[in-house]
C-alpha cells in the first residue's frame, strides 16, 4: 500500500476540520497510558523515569502492531480509512491554529482574563499577571515552536519511518508534554522522557527553521532578517530545539521573543531571540499564522513527494529497506 494518497487526504482533513474535541483521537489514548503509568511507577528518582518511558514505549509498540495487524486484516478499503483516519490524527496544523486563535479573539475583545486562561492550556510559564505584549510574545513562541513539534516533526516521521514512527513520536512528545518539566515533582522523574524528546526533535526542528526561510521569502516577509536572527540566536533557548524555530520566527516578523519569564513560581532568566524593530500585536501573530500554514504545506509536498517518488508503503522509507 503506497502511503502517498492517504497522507495527501489526511494531511487535507487536518486543514479542513483540524481537531473536534468530541472525535476519539489516538493521543488521548496515549494520554492515558501515561497517566497509568506515572501513576503506578512514580518516585523522585531518575531511574524511576526511565523505567517509566519504557513501560509508556512499550506499550505502544504493542499498540503500533496491533494496529498494523488490524490493518492486514481489514478490508483494504476499510484498512485505508483507518490508515487515513491515524495519519489525520497525528497532523495538528489547523488545531494549532484554532487553539492559538482562541487566545487571538479574547485580546481582540479586550478580555485579558480569557485570553490568560486560553493561553495557559497551550504554554508552560504561568500567565495570570501577564500584559497583552507579553502574551503575544508568549502565543507567537508557541506557534514558532509547535510548527516544530506538532507539524513538521509527524510528518518527517511519516516519511522516514511511517505510521509506526508516527505513532512513535507521539507517544514520545505527549510524554514529555505531560512528565518534561522542570519542576519539583517532575525533575528528576521527567528528566529521560524530556531528554528523549530532545534527541526525536533534533532533525525536526533544524528542518522547521530551514523550510521557514523560503516560506517567508515567498509571504513577503524579512528572509534575510529570519536567516539572521537564525544564525545568531539559535541557540538562545533553554531547550537545544525550540530556538531554531522561533529565531527564524523572530527575524521573519522583526520582533523580539524569548526573555525572562515564570515557570511554577520561579522567574526563568532567558536570553532574547530577534530584535524589537517591531511591536508584538495581533498584526504580527496573523503573519506568524501565515508562516506557519506556508511552511506546513512545504513540509507536506515534501512528504508527498518523498512518499510518491519512492512508493514508500505503510513504514515509510523504511519500508525500503526490507
Amino acid at each position: 500500500m503506497n502511503l502517498a494518497l492517504p497522507f495527501l487526504l489526511a494531511y487535507i482533513l487536518d486543514l479542513l476540520v483540524g481537531d473536534p474535541p468530541s472525535w476519539p483521537h489516538p493521543v488521548r489514548l496515549l494520554g492515558r497510558i501515561i497517566q497509568y503509568w506515572e501513576s503506578t511507577l512514580y518516585q523522585d528518582r531518575v531511574m524511576a523515569g526511565a523505567l517509566f518511558w519504557l513501560a509508556v514505549m512499550g506499550s505502544t509498540t504493542v499498540l503500533i502492531f496491533g494496529l498494523l495487524l488490524l490493518l492486514a486484516l481489514l478490508p483494504p478499503s476499510a484498512g485505508i480509512a483507518l490508515l487515513i483516519y491515524f495519519l489525520y490524527a497525528g497532523l495538528a496544523t489547523r488545531s494549532l491554529h484554532q487553539e492559538s486563535q482562541k487566545v487571538e479573539m479574547a485580546l481582540k475583545r479586550g478580555d485579558l482574563e480569557a485570553a490568560r486562561a486560553a493561553l495557559s492550556m497551550i504554554v508552560g510559564r504561568e500567565t495570570a499577571n501577564l500584559s497583552p505584549e507579553e502574551m503575544w510574545r508568549a502565543l507567537i513562541e508557541t506557534v514558532a515552536e509547535n510548527l516544530a513539534d506538532g507539524v513538521v516533526a509527524p510528518m518527517f516521521f511519516i516519511l522516514t519511518l511511517g505510521l509506526p514512527g508516527l505513532i512513535f513520536y507521539k507517544g514520545v512528545n505527549t510524554m514529555d508534554s505531560m512528565v518534561g518539566y522542570k519542576n519539583y515533582w517532575y525533575a528528576r522523574f521527567g528528566k529521560v522522557a524530556a531528554r528523549l524528546d530532545d534527541v526525536l526533535n533534533l532533525i525536526p526542528a533544524r528542518l522547521t527553521a530551514l523550510l521557514m526561510i523560503p516560506t517567508v521569502a515567498l509571504l513577503g516577509l524579512d528572509w534575510r532578517g529570519a536567516c539572521r536572527t537564525l544564525w545568531r540566536d539559535r541557540t538562545h533557548a533553554a531547550s537545544p530545539n525550540a530556538g531554531w524555530p522561533e529565531a527564524a520566527m523572530a527575524g521573519a516578523l522583526r520582533v523580539r521573543l524569548g526573555g525572562p519569564s515564570t515557570y511554577f513560581d520561579r522567574l526563568v532568566e532567558k536570553p532574547f531571540i530577534g530584535e524589537a524593530l517591531e511591536p508584538l500585536d495581533r498584526r504580527r501573530y496573523r503573519r506568524a499564522i501565515r508562516v506557519l500554514y506556508g511552511t506546513s504545506l512545504m513540509m507536506a509536498t515534501l512528504t508527498l513527494v518523498g512518499l510518491q517518488v519512492s512508493q514508500a508503503g505503510v513504514w515509510g522509507l523504511l519500508s525500503l529497506m526490507r
